[in-house]
């Protein structure tokens, strides 16, 4: 007599032991919610970048800087992070520049003003990437315990029968394999997007730190 197995992804899932089944159901949860954080990334990275070269054309076309802050003031929830770099910086200069004289205070204050909304606009863009980076190291291994765990199951289960066939070992093997291909799915794409996002990111962190320079340089020569 021959016996046929269903070797279907669901049969085989349906089929597994229930800790296989538990963590099939983790590393299947874990995709769901990388894939959810990597378009909201992507999204939210792609708006600093388009804020930041829209405010970068206003700054340098030669606008008033009081026009500027004006506009950056009134709209500060819709604004990029570049622009609110800018806020701060300036708001702090034109506090400082109205009661004191000494103008290396007055130009350390922006700088320290705007460095502190640098810190808080690329911890916002940097938010939950560690997730994406534990569920691409840690995916494979929690797959491959449910592999190991399906297959000591599936040799177990051979001790009871006379003589081994491939068409006895095979759904068992089979379906621990399954827990791998899953933690892999999972993982694949949380490594290729957080190494896509730190990328971008830093991009970005680069051109805030190189607006901040050339605009305190503006502001030290606006004292002079």
């Amino acid at each position: 007599m021959t016996v046929t197995h269903d070797l279907s992804i669901l049969s085989l899932i349906s089929q597994a032991s229930v800790l296989v089944q538990l963590v099939m159901a983790l590393l299947a949860t874990l995709s769901l919610v990388s894939w959810y954080w990597i378009f909201r990334k992507s999204f939210q990275i792609r708006s600093a970048r388009a804020k930041t070269d829209e405010f970068e054309r206003d700054f340098w076309s030669g606008g008033d800087l009081n026009t500027l802050y004006d506009a950056a003031s009134t709209t500060r929830h819709q604004t990029g992070g570049m622009e609110r770099i800018f806020e701060a910086g300036y708001r702090e200069f034109s506090k400082l520049r109205s009661k004191a004289h000494d103008h290396t205070a007055t130009l350390d204050g922006a700088r320290r003003a705007m460095r502190a909304t640098y810190q808080r606009e690329v911890d916002d863009l940097e938010a939950h990437l560690a997730f994406l980076a534990s569920v691409g190291s840690g995916s494979p291994d929690n797959g491959r315990l449910g592999t190991v765990w399906g297959i000591m199951n599936a040799f177990r289960g051979l001790s009871n029968v006379g003589s081994a066939t491939l068409a006895q070992v095979a759904p068992g093997i089979a379906e621990a394999l399954v827990a791998t291909a899953i933690g892999l799915f999972a993982a694949i794409p949380a490594v290729v997007a957080y190494n896509r996002f730190a990328h971008d990111i830093d991009r970005i962190g680069i051109r805030f730190e190189s607006f901040m320079e050339e605009f305190s340089n503006i502001l030290q020569r606006n004292l002079r």
